[in-house]
């Protein structure tokens, strides 16, 4: 372990590469991290040098893993699809602390590996949720993450583009709408590692500089026929247009616009009632 954390500390920050280390090396062996460290000692016969391999290119260790955990459940990815962050946890904590009625119509739009979808239809499945995703990449891997024999609701996936003006056009109302868009401006690249640049999906990351709000536009435009009076939204957004990602859902009528800050205190989300 030592000798493959110093390899990826070339790479990554010394204590991430320990955390990338441990995540590896504890599913490999089936272990907890707690196990790992009492563990620490023992020589473990194991050989994870194609697995080093790929992290010291850069590979994300979600992608060599295979899954992403989220909401406490391990999500199958892969380069079709974004590695789901601890932050948009915070989305689903939301989205459930809304309490909506029993039966409630839930709408995930950007789906990408469905984890916000499957996570509400876990925790809520009494909800009616569906998901949309322009990648059928995307929405293959995310409309196999879970059997319906072991999951208690399954989501309703959808290929459409959010930025086409018709693309709800027979997907009913909705009491809730969830959205994790991409958002990080073209400009921001220069500033990112090559473990998402190299790896992740440019189609769910990027938006071009002098375009930069347009999937709130779209939302927000959308959202006007889509949610029922008094229905609420609820959108991850660049902490760096926090504000103007606001204004577009203010300029479109919505109430109790606020924008809500992460664990970080970064300005990560905002939320809106039609």
């Amino acid at each position: 372990m030592v000798d493959a954390v110093a390899a990826l500390s070339k790479i990554y920050p010394s204590e991430e590469a320990r955390n990338v280390v441990s995540m590896l090396l504890c599913a490999r062996l089936g272990l907890k991290d707690w196990e790992l460290v009492l563990r620490g000692g023992e020589r473990m016969p194991l050989d994870v040098s194609a697995e080093l391999a790929r992290l010291l290119k850069g590979e994300p260790v979600q992608y060599v893993l295979g899954y992403a955990e989220f909401y406490g459940r391990k999500f199958n990815v892969n380069p079709s699809v974004l590695i789901p962050r601890p932050e948009t946890e915070l989305l689903v904590d939301w989205a459930l602390a809304c309490k909506l009625p029993k039966g409630a119509r839930a709408l995930d739009l950007c789906t990408g590996s469905g984890a916000i979808a499957w996570s509400l239809a876990w925790e809520r499945p009494d909800f009616e949720v569906t998901a949309v995703d322009i990648s059928p990449e995307a929405l293959s891997v995310a409309s196999g993450q879970f059997s319906r024999s072991s999951a208690p609701s399954v989501p309703h996936f959808v290929l459409a583009d959010v930025l086409s003006e018709d693309f709800a056009k027979d997907l009913g109302t909705f009491d809730l709408i969830l959205s994790n868009p991409p958002y990080i401006m073209d400009g921001e690249k220069a500033s990112m590692r090559a473990n998402v640049l190299d790896y992740e999906p440019h189609l769910a990351l990027f938006v071009p500089d002098d375009d930069a709000l347009v999937f709130y536009r779209a939302i927000a435009r959308a959202a006007r026929n889509l949610l029922v009076p008094g229905g609420v939204g609820i959108v991850e957004c660049n902490e760096l247009l926090a504000s103007q990602s606001a204004e577009e859902f203010e300029n479109r009528g919505f109430s109790s616009v606020n924008i809500v800050r992460d664990l970080a205190g970064k300005e990560r989300f905002v939320t809106f009632v039609r």
